[in-house]
């Protein structure tokens, strides 16, 4: 009977010890995913109120970071009167730009940008970035090559000496489906170490905004980009790559601590 019972009474408190550290794992992803998102908003917000000017031509970026961009863009617009023209990377950005009531155009329309806004999967210290985490990576450096200036948004997850330290999914790239194939062995004579993205929600691969699927390239330790984009870009079947070498002129990192830290990009 005693030992029934010291069983019983061992038994509830491993159990209420396992609740407990579930509870304490749950309030601290809580408390970590609240920091994140904090820090993006504070990017976001520092970039717009810097950069957008009543008259601007603005590229608008995709992903989670830039939610919080077209939230201040509005609130700006608002307040202040400005005219602020609007051109999306992917149907996300398009659909925010609509929902906020902003000024909607496109690259027929409005071909000339003054500042293009975006996000990055991973900065390094140059400005050079990785991008197309959510497969937007070719409208999303179509709109940056029309662009005078390219403002990076991000949380200070997202912030690398090198590319590589923090992102470890390798550099996105968009293909051809009938050539995936010959792409990917292309790309392990780059010493590179493609897979085909698959998606989450439907059978088979990811398939882009453009009707293409999207390689995630891993690699190990810094390489020479510019001389690695450039091999990329003249394989057959490659559509676009995930890397931005020369692009971004600024990036606001919204830090752990509430502050934004800003870089530039540097004097040649």
């Amino acid at each position: 009977m005693i030992l029934s019972r010291t069983l019983t009474l061992s038994t509830t408190l491993l159990n209420s010890l396992q609740l407990s550290s579930t509870r304490n794992t749950t309030i601290l992803f809580r408390t970590m995913t609240s920091m994140v998102e904090q820090a993006k908003d504070a990017a976001a917000e520092r970039a717009v109120k810097e950069h957008v000017y009543d008259g601007c031509r603005l590229g608008v970026g995709s992903g989670s970071t830039v939610v919080y961009a077209v939230k201040h863009l509005s609130a700006l617009v608002n307040k202040s009167g400005f005219k602020v023209t609007c051109v999306p990377t992917s149907f996300q950005a398009r659909q925010l730009i609509i929902e906020n009531g902003l000024d909607l155009s496109d690259l027929s329309q409005t071909p000339e940008l003054d500042i293009v806004i975006d996000g990055a999967d991973e900065c390094d210290a140059s400005l050079t970035l990785i991008k197309g985490g959510g497969g937007c990576q070719l409208q999303e450096k179509i709109v940056a090559a029309c662009g005078k200036k390219m403002v990076v948004i991000a949380d200070y997850r997202k912030k690398s000496k090198e590319l590589g330290d923090q992102w470890k999914k390798g550099i996105p790239i968009e293909v051809v489906p009938m050539a995936y194939v010959p792409v990917m062995n292309k790309l392990r004579s780059f010493g590179l170490d493609p897979v085909l993205r698959m998606a989450q929600s439907k059978a088979g691969p990811v398939v882009t905004d453009n009707s293409n699927f999207v390689v995630d390239a891993k690699f190990t330790g810094p390489h020479n980009w510019d001389v690695l984009e450039t091999k990329l870009s003249r394989t057959p079947g490659i559509v676009e790559t995930g890397l931005f070498v020369g692009y971004a002129s600024v990036a606001y990192f919204g830090m752990e601590d509430g502050s934004v830290s800003v870089l530039h990009k540097p004097a040649l």
